[in-house]
């Protein structure tokens, strides 16, 4: 299995990376394409006031909305440009530059354990392949004992769905809903995208 490159290596590789790849989204915004999918599902499963952790927030398209609709986000990512981003279009979260590896926000002073996290946009993909089982740790670490996790991202992305799922069980997360796409389409084996709706197993 080939391993993808990291964030940390196209921005190293790509001192302009960052900004082109929100810029991407942004004319996409001005297209009026539909870029809430991912936070719509998650405000689904919510109840208002809700604390969500975005991980992997980038520049808050996902984190932003759910601010925006009544939600306590705290948004974590490795990369300062996004994070600056994010500061300037969403103040009303709070966006952190972090390591998903090492994450510890009782650490920062944030103590309370979330309802959710979103991890969206094919993060885990950008994770070195070492690192994952460590990121879903944390990721169940960081739960309620009745929250949930929202993971979202593509095939073909040198992470295998069923790799995926055995990542999560070593974890300590299990499945309670598989769909091929953030708007509830089923998930089958012949599926090309997967989102998993996690919980503490």
């Amino acid at each position: 299995m080939t391993e993808h490159p990291t964030w940390l290596q196209l921005t190293a590789d790509d001192p302009g990376h960052s900004h082109a790849y929100v810029q991407r989204f942004r004319r996409l915004a001005e297209q009026g394409q539909d870029l809430a999918g991912e936070a719509r599902l998650v405000d689904a499963m919510l109840q208002r006031e809700s604390r969500v952790l975005d991980a992997g927030c980038g520049f808050g398209r996902v984190g932003g909305w759910l601010s925006g609709v009544g939600h306590e986000v705290v948004g974590v990512d490795i990369d300062p440009v996004l994070i600056e981003t994010a500061r300037g279009d969403h103040p009303d979260a709070h966006w952190i530059v972090g390591d998903l590896g090492t994450l510890d926000l009782p650490a920062l002073g944030i103590s309370e354990p979330f309802d959710a996290i979103v991890c969206a946009g094919n993060v885990l993909a950008f994770v070195e392949q070492g690192s994952r089982v460590e990121v879903l740790r944390r990721f169940r670490d960081h739960l309620k004992p009745d929250g949930r996790v929202a993971v979202g991202y593509g095939a073909g992305r040198g992470y295998p769905f069923d790799a995926f799922l055995a990542d999560a069980a070593t974890a300590g997360l299990a499945p309670d809903l598989l769909l091929s796409s953030w708007h509830l389409h089923p998930f089958t084996e012949r599926s090309d995208f997967l989102v998993a709706v996690l919980r503490p197993a």
